[in-house]
């Protein structure tokens, strides 16, 4: 692989976690683990995960927690090409970002995307 072709760790994890779960999952997080809140939404809160962020999403339709990476590149296409990884860009919109999601074959979502 070259140089311009590489792919490297993102600076974001998330993982969705179901209704059900949500407040326990984020004080596990907060009060047990003792990790910082960086920032909170309404159905996210991100906390700092050594050089990368930890995202605890609330997903109402959701049955099951599912761990999302980002992993970056110069370019996504030619990413999603040599991962032989199929695109799934129906999952969440992807406003203002180069990129696409996709899966590992273990069903891990990953957004393959420009830093």
């Amino acid at each position: 692989m070259e140089a311009d072709d590489m792919i490297e760790a993102g600076k974001n994890i998330a993982i969705k976690v179901p209704l059900h779960r949500w407040e326990d999952t984020v004080a596990f997080y907060r009060d047990r683990a003792g990790l910082t809140v960086t920032k909170e939404f309404e159905n996210s809160i991100a906390f700092a995960f050594g050089p990368m962020t930890l995202w605890i999403d609330k997903v109402e339709t959701q049955s099951q927690s599912d761990i999302w990476l980002e992993l970056f590149t110069d370019d996504p296409d030619k990413a999603i090409e040599t991962l032989q990884s199929p695109v799934r860009d129906e999952l969440e919109p992807l406003d203002d970002v180069n990129g696409h999601w996709t899966s590992d074959p273990a069903g891990v979502v990953l957004l393959v995307r420009t830093e």
